[in-house]
């Protein structure tokens, strides 16, 4: 693909494997997973689930605005959880950072994610063609 381009910025945790931190296709904007790590530090943020949670979301943010755009962008949204009784606190947390239209979106149980985190999300984000 000749118009396939990489996404990187360092305000979101380094790639920790084979992967890109995201990449966009046209105006469609592929983010890969986003654990809790903080970027600063590559530390795992795991003081309580919303801190971990915050983080998630506010490295997704950063993919997202070196990729052009904005949380507000994505149009499909893959929640990962090692604990599901955690989905209400997810759902409160995750009203900070959507407005309506909310993105489709699936909240799945897992039995483990990376470096043991609670929570990993991935997402795919359309921008607006100008």
């Amino acid at each position: 693909m000749s118009n396939k381009q990489t996404i990187n910025t360092n305000k979101a945790p380094a790639a920790i494997g084979t992967y890109s931190q995201a990449v966009k296709v046209g105006t469609t904007v592929y983010l890969s997973g986003q654990i809790p790590l903080n970027p600063e530090t590559m530390e795992v943020v795991a003081d309580s689930f919303e801190a971990s949670a915050v983080q998630v979301f506010e490295n997704l943010k950063a993919v997202a605005e070196a990729s052009g755009g904005t949380l507000q962008d994505i149009v499909k949204l893959n929640i990962f959880l090692t604990d599901l009784s955690n989905f209400a606190a997810l759902n409160e947390i995750m009203a900070r950072y959507f407005k309506e239209p909310y993105p489709a979106r699936a909240a799945i149980g897992v039995a483990e994610l990376p470096k043991g985190v609670a929570v990993e999300m991935d997402a795919v984000m359309e921008l607006v063609e100008l």
